[in-house]
């Protein structure tokens, strides 16, 4: 409709277009939206359960030769599922900002129930 010369809705046009790929915009909500402030209270969220999960791993890891805190995933399993059930969404999150370090790419229960996570 915006395009439309016979359209006479002002709200329409006083909306602004679409981003484009390579616009500093693309891709996000419109400053000042609520979908921007939901997006913020969730990212600010998740960062407290990075930060608890960090603070069980202190509390339950044992310090290694190298001065680094480790548990097995299945010690930090048993102790953080009372917690939240998103145990290991919160270590790939706490991964990919370097707080922590474990071998391979998805840890399964049972499975890699030995694989040990170390706090960097």
């Amino acid at each position: 409709q915006r395009k439309n010369p016979f359209s006479s809705n002002d709200r329409l046009a006083a909306k602004p277009g679409h981003a484009h790929r390579g616009d500093p915009t693309y891709g996000r909500p419109p400053e000042g939206s609520r979908t921007e402030q939901r997006g913020k209270d969730a990212h600010s969220h998740v960062g407290k359960e990075v930060e608890e999960l960090c603070l069980i791993i202190r509390r339950t890891g044992q310090v290694g030769e190298d001065g680094h805190v480790s548990v097995t995933f299945g010690q930090l399993f048993e102790t953080y599922v009372t917690i939240s059930n998103k145990v290991v969404g919160i270590l790939l999150r706490a991964r990919k900002h370097g707080l922590v370090h474990f071998e391979g790419e998805m840890l399964w229960q049972g499975k890699d129930d030995d694989v040990v996570i170390t706090l960097l």
